[in-house]
């Protein structure tokens, strides 16, 4: 099993990785930062992963992606899975008043993960066999007045993913999209904690369940599909009134 996951060091990928490592097979590691990543390769093959590959990149240069993800192709011969899985959540009260911190937003947390998919599909369709997974974010369902910007970029996305599934209904792919709710980890550490949160662990686990299972959307965790099927049907009147 060969696998491929961009945004190798952030906590929900880390935990996806450990799930898979029992499997035994061989990563290909993206992320910035190489000196993390390679803690995480180390940690890889401990818990029984065959190899872990690690590649630096920035993730939001075009022509990275493009030299990087040739590079991966071309030393694994393809891949059986390959997970998305980076963002930053923004300050939603600076990018309220600057157009810089929203376009810096727009580009890591959307326009450079369909830049990435529009990279790294034709690879999955030459092989035509295997599972993207992208992490996006219950955030995009609806634009709340707390996290708009970040919603809009994961809206961008989940819109996206929508039409490419249908590109690829006649192949052998599968297109997973994964909506977690809020998560416990570095991105959230400046926020209170509430009961609504969950691990990085547990979206692992649902991660590696939607894989297993072919699905195309999921929420992790499950509770969040009735929480945001709630906040969709709200009326404008009504959901302009709530302070979240």
């Amino acid at each position: 099993m060969k696998i491929l996951i961009v945004g190798a060091t952030s906590a929900i990928a880390i935990a996806t990785a450990r799930r898979f490592a029992i499997r035994n097979p061989h990563f290909c590691l993206l992320a910035r930062n190489i000196s993390k990543m390679e803690s995480v390769s180390k940690d890889l093959i401990i818990r029984g992963a065959a190899s872990a590959k690690c590649l630096s990149i920035d993730l939001v240069d075009q022509d990275q992606q493009t030299a990087k993800i040739k590079e991966a192709f071309s030393l694994f011969k393809g891949f059986d899975v390959v997970l998305i899985c980076y963002g930053f959540l923004p300050n939603q009260s600076q990018c309220e008043t600057n157009i810089k911190q929203i376009n810096n937003a727009l580009d890591c947390n959307a326009l450079s993960v369909l830049s990435l998919l529009t990279t790294l599909v034709p690879y999955m369709e030459n092989s035509n066999k295997g599972t993207i997974a992208v992490v996006t974010s219950v955030a995009g369902d609806r634009g709340r007045r707390s996290n708009f910007i970040y919603g809009s970029a994961k809206a961008m996305v989940s819109s996206y993913l929508q039409g490419l599934r249908g590109k690829l209904a006649k192949t052998n792919i599968s297109l997973l999209e994964i909506r977690p709710g809020l998560v416990d980890s570095p991105m959230t550490s400046h926020l209170p904690k509430t009961r609504l949160f969950s691990s990085p662990d547990t979206i692992g686990k649902k991660i590696e369940w939607g894989i297993d299972k072919q699905k195309t959307t999921i929420y992790a965790p499950g509770y969040w599909r009735p929480i945001m099927w709630v906040v969709k049907l709200m009326p404008d009147k009504l959901f302009m009134r709530v302070k979240f």
